[in-house]
């Protein structure tokens, strides 16, 4: 024995039943020959010298069934079957199975048929199980081992292990696994290449890789598959080295061998190894250059990524995705929707969830309302059925687009919503300035949505704040800990504190920090900070100010908000004092910056931008536009 593991018992109600007895085993079902017919011919059909039927895969009523569309003429077929007969030959059985597992809709019937037949053999039962699988339902896979086919004691085959082995791999049970390796050894077919090649693949995705080599150093026979195998183990083991030593050692490679071990170089961020073998590869597939995209993505070199996307001979929607990803992951937001342009205009690859997914994001942060509208028209018209995260990313898109009532009806047609849902909505209500809604929605989600968390206070608080709703606000704030036991954040305690300061109540935010159970951030500060700035309480902003440059003498916010605190009291010298630190510190203020989309064009302004003489044409032409205004309103009053 290879590999010393001892044979278990069947679990459950056939746990007597064991291997030895199945081998022992002998079944033998008294049949007598029927009468056999088909589309009401009573001709007999031929049979052999024991008086059973000779059925063969020319016979008419194989090829009607094969023929069949739908449950009905299954049904029909069926019923022939039966009465004739042959449907306990087990070619016939075989069929009829097959064919009842290549429908999702008819496979239920599929174990119903198998326990009317007298001798099912292996070629029966795996094609059962193997139905399991594709359905991904691995443990009914398993069940139906144990209790049929181990319960009529049918003999596996080496067809059947490897199925067996893909499913312990599905629910990650290397116990099971190594259960069914003791059948393979003590049916003695573990020297079976397919089967040896299933046991290495199961230890290396459970993660006994130490097994999977034992398996792979004392095969008889190995080929690619036993090679590829090993090495994908160790990658996914995270032993890249190892896989390299035995990729090394290969006689003979293929486009998976290459593409495993450029994804294990990617994986740990070593893109120089992994530009090493792409360069060294006769003939790189699309997974290839994927592999090189995503790997550069990884490290956030956009540069190189875009490159080598650009360098594709053929891209599917993986490669796409793959830049778009990356496009947002930068926020290079416009990059991202003119690459989905292209995508759409070619035509030759169809977006997925993920590739809207990306786009949406991309809209939401542009405010592009009519991009995300079109996305939204783009899914009724392909009937594409958005999951719970597509929708959660149209809703707020609508919602940062300022679409608050088309992203309710968004919401309002979600058949399942999560708290990121609730929580969406609840943001679009306050950055909207309707915190009255937040609110009624929050009060909704504790009836009938799923629990709060502590990003759902953190939305409640920020729509409070921007309407100075104080009381409400210490109402939530209060709840988060009470009743839902939500430790604050620096997050909420930031809420609070621009909620009290844009208030007025600047003592009371300053006590607020000042009592903080954790150290106290530049977000906080820059909070208070920021009221100070706002209700001309110099003093105190002072303070602030130059506390927070001392924590973070590379932050501009605080500099420009002491010199405007400064401004606003005429202390041009202090001011000049703060714009010397700034260029000493190497700091300069951007100037701020508005964008108009009209149509598929793009407008953008920036302040101060522009020489004196176009300024003084645009104030004049704002000038004139006003008393052409001032002239028709004249008119109108006049009439």
């Amino acid at each position: 024995m290879a590999v010393g593991f001892e044979p278990s018992k069947v679990r459950g109600r056939l746990s007597s039943l064991s291997i030895d007895k199945l081998l022992k085993s002998k079944k033998n079902f008294p049949r007598t020959p029927p009468r056999l017919w088909l589309d009401g011919q009573d001709d007999p059909i031929e049979t052999d010298n024991q008086g059973l039927p000779i059925l063969k895969l020319s016979h008419p009523i194989l090829h009607a069934l094969e023929s069949c569309t739908n449950i009905r003429q299954f049904k029909h077929v069926h019923t022939q079957l039966v009465v004739s007969g042959l449907f306990q030959h087990s070619l016939a059985a075989s069929r009829v199975v097959k064919k009842l597992c290549s429908a999702s809709v008819m496979f239920p019937h599929a174990v119903y048929v198998f326990d009317c037949l007298e001798e099912p053999d292996a070629f029966i039962c795996n094609t059962i199980m193997r139905s399991y699988v594709n359905i991904n339902d691995p443990f009914g896979a398993l069940r139906f081992y144990h209790e049929r086919m181990v319960g009529k004691w049918i003999m596996p085959n080496h067809y059947t292990f490897p199925l067996l082995l893909k499913v312990c791999v599905e629910i990650g049970s290397v116990i099971e696994g190594k259960k069914t390796h003791a059948q393979v050894v003590k049916l003695g077919i573990e020297f079976d290449l397919f089967v040896r090649n299933s046991l290495i693949r199961m230890y290396s995705v459970c993660g006994r890789i130490g097994d999977a080599r034992m398996m792979f150093d004392t095969g008889p026979e190995l080929d690619l598959v036993s090679w590829n195998t090993m090495i994908d183990g160790y990658v996914k083991n995270g032993e890249v080295g190892v896989a390299r030593e035995l990729f090394d050692e290969m006689y003979e490679r293929d486009i998976f061998s290459w593409n495993s071990m450029i994804t294990g170089y990617v994986g740990t961020g070593d893109m120089e190894a992994a530009k090493g073998l792409f360069e060294r590869m006769t003939y790189r597939d699309v997974v290839s250059w994927n592999c090189m995209i995503d790997g550069y993505a990884r490290i956030g070199n956009v540069l190189v990524a875009r490159e080598f996307f650009y360098q594709m001979p053929l891209r599917n929607v993986v490669s796409w995705n793959t830049m778009l990803a990356l496009y947002v992951r930068y926020k290079h937001y416009g990059e991202c929707l003119t690459l989905f342009d292209r995508m759409i205009d070619g035509g030759d690859v169809r977006p997925n969830e993920a590739t809207l997914m990306s786009v949406l994001t991309a809209c939401a942060n542009l405010g592009r309302l009519d991009r995300g509208s079109w996305v939204h028209s783009y899914l009724k018209l392909n009937r594409i059925k958005s999951d719970v995260l597509l929708s959660t990313a149209l809703l707020t898109t609508y919602a940062k687009c300022g679409a608050v009532g088309l992203a309710r009806d968004v919401f309002d047609e979600m058949p399942n919503r999560t708290v990121v849902s609730w929580n969406s909505m609840i943001m679009g209500y306050g950055m909207n300035g309707n915190a009255e809604k937040a609110l009624e929605m929050f009060m909704h989600m504790q009836k009938s949505g799923p629990t709060p968390n502590d990003a759902t206070f953190i939305c409640v608080l920020s729509a409070c704040t921007h309407a100075g709703m104080v009381f409400e606000g210490w109402w939530c704030f209060d709840l988060m800990s009470r009743v839902y036991k939500i430790e604050p954040k620096v997050e909420h305690y930031g809420c609070m504190v621009d909620l009290l300061a844009r208030a007025g109540l600047m003592k009371d935010s300053e006590e607020l920090i000042s009592n903080l159970p954790m150290e106290s951030g530049p977000v906080l500060r820059g909070a208070l900070l920021s009221a100070c700035s706002t209700h001309s309480n110099s003093e105190l902003g002072e303070i602030v100010a130059k506390r927070l440059i001392e924590l973070e003498p590379g932050d501009l916010g605080p500099y420009v908000l002491l010199s405007n605190i400064y401004a606003a009291e005429g202390r041009w010298g202090d001011v000049e004092h703060v714009r010397k630190m700034m260029k000493e510190n190497g700091l300069q203020k951007e100037f701020g910056s508005s964008q108009v989309h009209l149509h598929e064009f793009k407008f953008e302004s920036f302040a101060e931008q522009g020489s004196v003489h176009r300024r003084n044409m645009l104030y004049s032409m704002l000038s004139e536009m006003g008393a052409h205004v001032k002239l028709s309103c004249t008119d109108s009053n006049m009439m």
